[in-house]
């Protein structure tokens, strides 16, 4: 049977100019938190599920419901989440709160995503 290496290298050798040319570029920690928790939203099978119902059209709860065969109150516990993460949008007509993305970017973040995993 045979041992499998780490992936590192065999000489330490740090290229400071290329380490300190990174390190000026990174991101404060706060955000890269904030980066983080935003793609763990995408983690969720439902997030996932409603999120591609919203790629297709503007729905309300009882019909995200209908298409997802989920309780309402199952598909309004994640709705609040992806609002809270401002993925997803409402507006009020009526009695009626209709959801949908909240921009571009995530029909972006998802085709992307789709196209990644299918190649």
């Amino acid at each position: 049977m045979k041992k499998t290496e780490a992936e590192c290298c065999d000489v330490v050798c740090v290229h400071d100019h290329v380490v300190k040319k990174v390190q000026e570029h990174m991101p404060a920690e706060n955000l890269l938190s904030d980066l983080a928790d935003f793609y763990k939203v995408f983690a969720d099978m439902t997030r996932i599920r409603i999120l591609c119902v919203l790629l297709e059209s503007e729905m309300c709860v009882c019909d995200l419901a209908e298409v997802l065969n989920m309780t309402q109150s199952a598909i309004s516990h994640q709705l609040r989440v992806l609002k809270q993460m401002k993925l997803v949008k409402n507006r009020r007509e009526g009695k009626t709160i209709f959801y949908s993305l909240a921009d571009g970017h995530i029909q972006s973040i998802i085709s992307q995503g789709m196209e990644h995993i299918t190649e």
